[in-house]
This record gives C-alpha cells, sequence and structure tokens, in this order.
C-alpha cells in the first residue's frame, strides 16, 4: 500500500517508461511556445480558481527520470531552487502524485513534516500545497503543485473536484502536442496580474493639430474623467478639461514637434471630480512622414501621493520584489539602513548591507514569501543600533518596516556578533540537508549511490556521476550514471597514485573545478574525456580519512561560483560519511543473511505425484533477521509441508527458529502424528525458555491418494486451488501459538487433494499490508491464485513473490512454500 497519498484517485497512473508509445492520432509537433503559453495560462487560471497564492508546474524531463519545474507563480524562483529537478521516484509530494496518478493534499506544516519529511527540510515554513497529476490516455505528463497561506487551514474544502478539473484539462491540453512533450531548458516565471486598479494610468491618442481631430483609447477617457460616450474626438473637449494656462504652451510645443520632428514632453492640469486639478504628464512623437502626433498621457497622481505619504513617515518603509530586491525605500528607511536608495534599489538587502549578510535574516524573507504570514527579526547596525524589522508578504512581493529597537536579552544572544563576509545563503543550507534526509534512508551502499545520484544530478543540472572507493591502494567503481558504454572500463583499479584528477582529489583532500575542456587538458594533457565540458572532482573524506572521489560531469561549460563550490565539498563529506557506514552494513548484513539462509533448507525432496517450490524473501528495512521458516520432510506416511514464523527481528529470533525446524524435522521423520509434533515443539519452545513466540503450519499429504490432515499453530491458513481455477482458505481448525502454554491441544482437520490441484503455504509478511485488515491481503494472495496462467509451480511462486520482490520498504520477512499434485 502506497504511503502519503490522499485516497482519491486521479485518472490512471502516469507511467514513466513509455517509450516509443504510438503518438496520439492526430497530435501535432510540441512547439516550445505553445507549450508554455498553455502552461503558463492553465497556471494562473488554477492559481486564481482556488484561492491559491502560487503554484508550479513539473513536466518531464527528456530522460524520464526527473521531474523538471517548467512554469512557476507567486513563489520566488530562488527559494525553490533545490526543487528545480526532482527525481521520479523522491519522496516529494509532486513526484509522487506523478508516480501513483493521486492528488497528494498536505493540509500544515506538521502533515507536510509527517508525510514527506524531505520536502519540509527544503521548505522548513507553514504553507499548505497539493499536488495534482498531469495525465491524459495512460500517459503521464507531469505534476501541477498549488500552495496557500500557512494561516488557512489547508486548501478550500471541496477543492478535489476542482484540482482534478484543472489539471485533466490542462493535461488535455498537452496531450494535443503529442506524448514526447517535455520540460524546457529553463522554467518559465509568471507575473500574477495586479490585484487592484494600478497606480499610474496610461492612456494614447492620435491627434493633428491642424484640423484638431483627435482619436483616443478608453483609458485616456479614464484620465480625463470621460465615459467613452461622452469623448467626441474634438480638440474642444479635450481643452475643456485642461488648466486654460496649459493650453496654449502645449499647442505650441506639438507644432514645433510636427515642424522639427521631435518628440516633446509636457505636464498640464487636468480637471479632477472636485473641481480642481491633477498634473499628468503628455509626451507625444511624429511618426515617420506625417502630419499627425502620437500623444502618450501618464497620471501617476495616485502613486505620487501615495509615495509621498510614505515619505513622511518617520517608520522605516520598503518594498521587496518576489525575488526579494528592494523595490522601494523611504527616507526614513534610507535613515534607518544607513545607505541610499541608489545603493540598495534592484539589490537584496544582505547583499548590500554586511550586518545583514548572516543567512537567519534571508531566511526570515524567505519564511514571509512561503508562509504568507507576516515576521518580524531583530538586527544589530553596527556599532550598537538595534533594528527591529517586519515584513508583511503577498504574492507580489513584500512591504517592510524597520524602527529602531531595543532588543531583550533573548534576541541578542540568538543574533551573531560578526556575520561572516561570505556566507552560503539559506539555498545552500537546504540544498546539503535535502541530501541529508535522504542519506539517513539509505543503509546499502547501492542505495545511498542511487540516492546520490537522484539527489546531485538534478539538484546541479549534471548529466554524469561516478562514485569511486580506495580499496587495496587502487580505485574502484561503485556506481556511475550518465557515462558512455565502457567509458569508464580503463579507470577501474588504478592505483591511487595515478596522476588523474580523480585520484589526485583523493591523495590531497582537496577538490578540484575544471569550468571548460580547455582546463581540464592544460591540467592534464592526453586524459581521455568524452562529450562533457565542465567537471567538479570532489574528494570523499569521512572521519578525516579520504575513501574515495565523487567526479560530477556537466555537459556544457559553466562557472563554479563560491558558495556552488562551497556545497558540493560539503556534498562529498556527506557521500563519504553515509558510503561508510553502508559498507559496514553491507557487511555486517551479509553476515547475517548468510547465517538465515543456511538454517534454511537448500533444497525440497523428490516425491512422486508431487511438486513443490519454495521461496524466501528476507525484510528490506534494517540489519535485523526474521524468524520465518519452511521445510518439506518425506516420511513413511507420505510428505509433511511446514511453514512457521518465529517473532523478532533479531538473531535471537534466527537462533530460535533454527532449533524449532530441527525440532519439527526430527518429530515428523520419527513418524509423529501431526498434532504430536506441534505439541512436543510447543514444550520444546518452554523448556527453551527464549521468551519468544511462534506460529506454525504443518500439512502431512499422502500423493498417492490426495488424503491430507493438517494442523495450525496461531498460523495464517493456507490456501487449495482447484484445478479448474476455484481456490478457497482452508479452514483448519487452529490451537494458539507456540509458547504459551504446556496444556494445550492441536486439533487436527482432514481433507482431499485432488489430481491438478495446489497448495500454497505462507507467512504473514505476504500478505500484510500496513492500514488494511490481513483477511484483505489473504484474500488478494487467493484471488492472484486462482487467477495464475503459468502452467509452472516455480513461475507460480515467482509471480506470487512478485509484488513483495519490488517493494522497498517491506519490513517483514516472506516465506511461501507451494505443493501441486500431479
Amino acid at each position: 500500500m502506497r504511503q502519503g497519498v490522499s485516497a482519491d484517485q486521479h485518472g490512471p497512473p502516469a507511467s514513466t517508461a513509455q517509450t516509443g508509445a504510438t503518438r496520439a492520432a492526430g497530435a501535432r509537433a510540441p512547439s516550445r511556445e505553445a507549450v508554455d503559453r498553455l502552461l503558463a495560462d492553465s497556471l494562473l487560471r488554477a492559481v486564481r480558481g482556488t484561492s491559491a497564492y502560487g503554484g508550479v508546474v513539473y513536466l518531464r524531463s527528456p530522460d524520464h527520470r526527473s521531474l523538471v519545474l517548467s512554469t512557476v507563480v507567486g513563489i520566488p524562483l530562488h527559494v525553490i531552487d533545490g526543487f528545480r529537478r526532482i527525481p521520479v521516484a523522491a519522496p516529494l509530494p509532486a513526484a509522487e502524485a506523478y508516480r501513483t496518478g493521486r492528488t497528494v493534499i498536505l493540509a500544515d506544516a506538521e502533515e507536510t513534516m509527517r508525510r514527506f519529511p524531505r520536502m519540509a527540510v527544503g521548505l522548513p515554513y507553514s504553507y499548505a500545497s497539493a499536488s495534482i497529476p498531469l495525465a491524459a490516455a495512460d500517459h503521464g505528463y507531469g505534476a501541477l503543485m498549488l500552495l496557500w497561506p500557512g494561516s488557512a487551514g489547508g486548501p478550500p474544502p471541496g477543492i478535489r473536484r476542482q484540482l482534478r478539473t484543472v489539471a485533466n484539462r490542462l493535461a488535455g491540453g498537452l496531450a494535443a502536442f503529442g506524448e514526447e512533450v517535455v520540460a524546457g531548458p529553463e522554467p518559465k516565471v509568471l507575473r500574477l496580474p495586479p490585484p487592484t486598479d494600478p497606480a499610474t494610468l496610461i492612456g494614447s491618442l492620435d491627434w493633428e493639430p491642424a484640423t484638431g481631430r483627435l482619436s483616443a483609447d478608453e483609458e485616456l477617457g479614464r484620465i480625463l474623467g470621460l465615459g467613452p460616450e461622452e469623448f467626441d474626438g474634438r480638440w474642444a473637449t479635450l481643452v475643456a478639461r485642461l488648466a486654460p494656462e496649459d493650453v496654449r504652451p502645449l499647442r505650441a510645443a506639438a507644432r514645433a514637434a510636427l515642424r522639427d520632428g521631435r518628440p516633446f514632453s509636457r505636464q498640464v492640469g487636468v480637471r479632477d471630480h472636485s473641481g480642481g486639478y491633477r498634473t499628468v504628464e503628455l509626451r507625444g512623437r511624429v511618426p515617420l512622414g506625417s502630419a499627425h502626433l502620437v500623444v502618450t498621457v501618464l497620471d501617476s497622481t495616485a502613486g505620487a501621493a501615495a509615495a509621498a505619504a510614505v515619505e513622511r513617515l518617520r517608520d522605516g518603509v520598503f518594498a521587496l520584489h518576489p525575488d526579494g530586491r528592494v523595490a522601494y525605500v523611504n527616507r526614513s528607511a534610507e535613515l534607518h539602513l544607513g545607505a541610499r536608495r541608489s545603493q540598495l534599489i534592484g539589490r537584496n538587502p544582505w547583499e548590500v548591507l554586511p550586518w545583514l549578510t548572516d543567512p537567519v535574516y534571508e531566511d526570515r524573507y524567505r519564511a514571509a514569501m512561503v508562509s504568507q504570514q507576516p515576521t518580524a527579526f531583530l538586527a544589530r547596525r553596527p556599532p550598537d543600533h538595534w533594528l527591529a524589522f517586519s515584513l508583511y508578504p503577498d504574492s507580489y512581493g513584500v512591504t517592510g518596516r524597520v524602527v529602531p529597537a531595543a532588543p531583550s536579552g533573548e534576541h541578542v544572544d540568538a543574533l551573531p556578533e560578526a556575520p561572516p563576509a561570505t556566507p552560503p545563503r539559506p539555498g545552500a543550507f537546504y540544498h546539503l540537508l535535502q541530501l541529508a534526509s535522504a542519506l539517513t534512508e539509505a543503509v546499502t551502499v547501492r542505495e545511498v549511490s542511487e540516492c546520490v545520484i537522484e539527489q546531485i544530478l538534478p539538484g546541479f543540472g549534471g548529466q554524469e556521476l561516478a562514485l569511486y572507493l580506495a580499496r587495496d591502494s587502487r580505485m574502484h567503481l561503485v556506481s556511475q550514471s550518465g557515462y558512455p558504454t565502457g567509458f569508464l572500463d580503463s579507470f577501474e583499479g588504478i592505483p591511487i597514485r595515478s596522476r588523474l584528477p580523480g585520484t589526485e582529489v583523493f591523495s590531497s583532500g582537496a577538490p578540484i573545478f575544471f569550468e571548460s575542456p580547455r582546463e581540464l587538458l592544460a591540467a592534464y594533457p592526453g586524459i581521455p574525456r568524452d562529450e562533457m565540458c565542465a567537471w567538479a572532482f570532489l574528494p570523499l573524506i569521512a572521519s578525516g580519512h579520504p575513501v574515495g572521489s565523487c567526479i560530477l560531469g556537466f555537459d556544457h561549460a559553466r562557472v563554479f561560483t563560491a558558495e556552488e563550490r562551497s556545497v558540493l565539498t560539503a556534498l562529498g563529506g556527506l557521500i563519504a560519511q553515509a558510503l561508510e557506514r553502508a559498507r559496514l552494513y553491507d557487511a555486517e548484513f551479509a553476515l547475517a543473511r548468510g547465517l538465515q539462509q543456511a538454517l534454511l533448507p537448500h533444497r525440497l525432496p523428490a516425491v512422486p505425484g508431487l511438486t513443490t517450490a519454495a521461496r524466501y524473501l528476507p525484510g528490506t528495512q534494517g540489519m535485523e533477521i526474521g524468524g520465518d521458516w519452511y521445510d518439506a520432510v518425506t516420511t513413511p506416511m507420505g510428505l509433511c509441508l511446514v511453514i512457521g514464523d518465529v517473532e523478532g527481528h533479531n538473531v535471537g529470533a534466527a537462533a530460535t527458529m533454527g532449533q524449532l525446524r530441527s525440532a519439527v524435522r526430527a518429530f515428523t521423520s520419527g513418524g509423529s502424528a501431526p498434532d504430536e509434533v506441534l505439541a512436543r515443539t510447543n514444550q520444546l519452545l518452554l523448556d527453551l525458555d527464549a521468551g519468544l513466540l511462534a506460529s506454525c503450519c504443518l500439512l502431512r499429504i499422502d500423493p498417492a491418494t490426495g488424503r491430507a490432515e493438517g494442523v495450525r499453530a496461531g498460523h495464517l491458513p493456507p490456501l487449495l486451488r482447484h484445478p479448474g481455477g476455484r481456490t478457497e482458505v482452508l479452514a483448519l481448525d487452529g490451537g494458539p501459538l507456540l509458547g504459551i502454554d504446556r496444556a494445550v491441544h492441536f486439533p487436527v482437520t482432514e481433507f482431499l487433494i485432488p489430481p491438478g490441484a495446489v497448495l500454497a503455504l505462507y507467512t504473514d509478511g505476504l500478505v500484510e499490508d500496513p492500514g488494511s485488515p490481513i483477511e484483505q491481503g489473504i484474500d488478494r494472495l487467493r484471488s492472484s491464485l486462482a487467477h495464475d496462467l503459468t502452467g509452472s509451480l516455480e513461475a507460480l511462486a515467482d509471480r506470487l513473490v512478485g509484488d513483495a520482490r519490488g517493494s522497498s520498504h517491506r519490513a517483514d520477512d516472506v516465506a511461501l512454500l507451494l505443493a501441486g499434485r500431479d
């Protein structure tokens, strides 16, 4: 069962491997401009129609391994930079929606942390979200994600149907372009339309001074205070709205412009509704070879009045664009910040003011923009000027207030005395945290390698990655992605003292960056290279000791900023620690699994008239080993089939399992009846005093007649598939678990196995599904067995455990024992 997904099904699951599929009939070749226009229109409509403050659209990458951010609105691009490219397999809401075809709704920060901790690490703010798959005709294109303020209590009630409608409409539009629609090279950032009338009105008119004829747009009518039916296109009507003293100079400027062919600009007074005049600006030009003027009229009265009002405040007031750049500061803010407007406008405050360079301050801005909730903080402007900042966000940016403040001791302790000169930005920290979070879930070397490939290649836009570990003074490839077939063969097993960048970073402990092929060839003449154009060679250092190297390749020349170099170097340390831990785990895991496998039968006996097959899958989580076992024992009375499960997942459980299996084998080989075998095994388990309980199911079958008798001790009932396909759960009378009480009886049930029938014995790991009754799992197994068409017992065994084998989060072991009567 998939976790962290809402219950509503949104179309068929999106396949990520439908390569070579036939294009939809009538589909036209995708135009990048047309696709971008469709995404923009649909995203803006979705945001406005659902009261969201922002949203993004992800489309598949060309290799289908990642989802790439294609369109964004209402959210600063740099804030979600760590999620520009996400692996399809990542435990993130958009990827989950794309993989499963289900809508993922997260009501608040707590639910995000519980269900998708990696998302919460990368965006540790308060917000609600919904991720909806974009799929049409069994084909997945990507995912739509919308965000609501953290204070909104989640998405609006009843929004699910509307979200599905929006996503289906967008997916249908993408389907018209065919199945090859993928993400473009760069995301498109959209602007939300202004929520109110603009502070500056712009109108236009075409004026022939010689005749006095005018033609104007509706906006000019608004500026003049005239409705569409009131403006008759006459010069006299325009003059009647102007201040009398401005009419003659305006006409003179227009005639001079016509005579000299030069543009003109004049300010004139326009009558307002109160009977007074407000100032507007007229800018005219003469089109080449004509005798008329094209005039633009700008009315910035409201904006100028607002700016003047803010300038009169003693509080510092400033405005930030959504990306954090300063759009406006009043005079008081200049004084409080100790910087001129010319220094601040168009730049981030933390780039201009050294005392705001600590990432904690930028993080407050990010928190305001993502949560859409006001936030506040204190900062110290040297030498000892404490300032209180308040940030008030919406989708269009941030309005800020700054005033002098006397901080409490608590705030002073939390703030740095001397911020670093060039600290890494919060986005870099969150990228590190995302990889660290992902690595905590990876336990084997293979899982760590896959995690690194999934995180670093999409996160930094790389195309190739290779991980090497040192062993016996040589470098050995652990994992790679993106390299041409056979390209790395010549580097396998090279001595660690070889003069190559991958070995030199291992020896020196210092990373090497090449921003172009020319730089690489200049440093290492003749080195084999492929089509990559930039490289990062990173040392893998764990606990102060080099353990290997990581090579990252890019298909275009690039400049590695100081921040990127710092982050990549830090990532190398995280990778090294994870690989060292995973190497130890793999060694111990192999030892534990070897012990467990040694306790199970290596082969099943061949019995005329019966065919048997068995499968065992260890649990996939952690180092623990389980107590599941199975066996088949030939006796003078027939073949005994045994399956059991000792509680717990540790060496003690495995040891107890081995003792019980040996005991059951000895008792059955000695000719004991099935009920007596379990009774004696129960006595043995109590005598061992292991403090563990066990379940067991034992069937004894006469191959010649098909007569069988079975006994259960707290174990799941076996299944019987009849020759025609009908499959039933055998209602064997059962006793309690082994290890509870000495004075217990295990009743025997007799039944008949017809020729061509198949028996299935199994442990709970095969049918357990968290959140569902065990009976549902048994019924699914019964249905799967009933509809089998393989015709082979071995193939049937593989198919029945196939789903469990593919699960990466199965905690329990699985044992399956099949027997078919010829």
